[in-house]
């Protein structure tokens, strides 16, 4: 059975790097139907796009030390 996102629920990068490593896991399975196939590269993907989210939310509130010593977003 494909892995479903809690879509009531944030999850962190780690549990989504989780899920994607289990997708994948499923996918090279050999017993896996195409129709499975398809739902689970639609699970993946849909977690892949909210890994990229987070790490973009990240990037825009990592902070630069400048050389006065003070900081200011990347």
């Amino acid at each position: 059975m494909p892995e479903q996102i809690n879509k009531g629920e944030e999850q962190s990068l780690e549990e989504l790097f989780i899920q994607l490593e289990s997708v994948i896991q499923k996918m090279e399975g050999e017993d896996v139907s195409l129709e499975d196939s398809f739902r689970l590269y639609h699970t993946g993907m849909d977690a892949l796009k909210k890994c990229s989210e987070r790490i973009d939310e990240v990037e825009k509130k990592m902070l630069i030390l400048d050389e006065e010593g003070g900081t200011h977003e990347f």
